[in-house]
């Protein structure tokens, strides 16, 4: 059996946009970890059976929603905490770009989202950290593309 093919941590880049046109994106210097949570939010009903209506029912799931959350975390960098504070104090969403980089294809979600929790660690004599949390606020849209 063969192994999988792998990325490391690094081929998984969440970057924030500015306002120009086109927007211009950059990944934004201390994130040393990162986690994309896509979500699928569900409906659900019983199913009754026709043939034997006093059955146990099952239940269906009907998909009725998509959502994508990022967290990440690292050190609280000076070359980035305006952006990050300008992102969480903005009352708008912010444009969003997160790549997923493999040997053969690249995946990127492009859309808007809300940084929803931005927390400083201050522990005294040690390096500063930053926390963040942010979720989509409507569509992300996917596209692939051969890895350059």
């Amino acid at each position: 059996m063969a192994p999988p093919s792998r990325i490391k941590g690094g081929k998984v880049r969440v970057m924030l946009g500015n306002s120009a046109d086109p927007i211009v994106y950059a990944a934004l210097c201390g994130f040393t970890s990162k986690s994309l949570t896509l979500t699928k939010g569900l409906e659900e009903i019983n199913l009754g059976d026709c043939d034997e209506p006093d059955a146990v029912n099952w239940l269906g799931r009907d998909a009725v929603s998509l959502s994508m959350a990022v967290s990440g975390e690292g050190v609280l960098a000076a070359e980035s905490v305006e952006q990050w504070l300008d992102a969480w104090e903005s009352v708008d969403s912010v444009p969003v770009k997160v790549e997923l980089e493999f040997p053969s294809t690249t995946y990127t979600y492009t859309g808007y989202m809300q940084v929803e929790t931005l927390e400083i660690g201050a522990p005294d004599g040690r390096t500063v950290t930053n926390n963040v949390s942010m979720q989509s606020d409507g569509k992300m849209t996917r596209t692939s593309a051969p890895t350059a």
